[in-house]
């Protein structure tokens, strides 16, 4: 059914602005987004379509522009227009970061982080560097590799700390084969950084393990 044969309460403009945002499902969301469908597939079937092929809102969010060229309907204008919207979500929740303590919102670090790792296909390696009072002064991606390895250097993550006069880090890399728990190697390398880090007192608060679906902290696993 088009948005056009739905009864006016019903179509999703008006119902977000009578009964509020809230009162929308995610597909009606996505179709004020996208605005129209095809011949044949109506712009809430489209929507649809989209979010069942990257799992609901969250897999799209967190997924990057090619992915979205596979999906029929969704021409440069649309992939631009989900694109910004992801932009602006990461500039959001970059901008609370800056303006408070990172751990008076656990929560709100570990989207920040999956959005800007949890959708890349290789293994990176960022750092979140912070000042006296922990609140965001820049995130970086230090270091890229393959899917399967990153190599990191602790002395260009202590030279970049001093440059930006961090007093704390928190570190994230992603696991782009979708397990999010630590291995061995990435305990290994924490407490390497942690050292190196502690020599001009810089601390590490925490190294995540990031995935689409989650971000795993060591720090509350006793790792870090």
């Amino acid at each position: 059914m088009s948005i056009k044969a739905l009864p006016p309460d019903a179509r999703p403009r008006e119902k977000l602005l009578t009964r509020g945002a809230g009162a929308l499902s995610d597909a009606e969301l996505l179709a004020l987004l996208l605005r129209s469908g095809l011949r044949g597939k109506g712009v809430l079937s489209l929507a649809q379509e989209v979010l069942d092929a990257f799992g609901g809102l969250a897999g799209l969010l967190h997924t990057q522009a090619p992915a979205l060229q596979s999906i029929k309907g969704l021409g440069p204008a649309k992939r631009a227009e989900l694109l910004a919207v992801l932009e602006i979500s990461r500039r959001a929740l970059s901008q609370q970061l800056q303006s408070r303590p990172l751990f008076d919102s656990p929560h709100s670090v570990r989207q920040y982080l999956q959005l800007q790792l949890g959708a890349k296909a290789h293994e990176v390696f960022a750092v979140m560097f912070l000042d006296s009072q922990h609140r965001l002064i820049a995130f970086e991606e230090m270091f890229r590799g393959t899917v399967s390895q990153t190599s990191v250097y602790p002395r260009e993550v202590v030279v970049r700390a001093l440059s930006l006069h961090a007093v704390a880090v928190v570190l994230a890399h992603n696991h782009p084969g979708g397990s999010a728990q630590p291995s061995r190697a990435d305990e290994v390398l924490t407490q390497s950084l942690k050292s190196a880090l502690a020599l001009v007192d810089v601390r590490v608060l925490d190294h995540f393990v990031v995935t689409a679906q989650q971000a795993c902290s060591m720090a509350e696993m006793g790792l870090v």
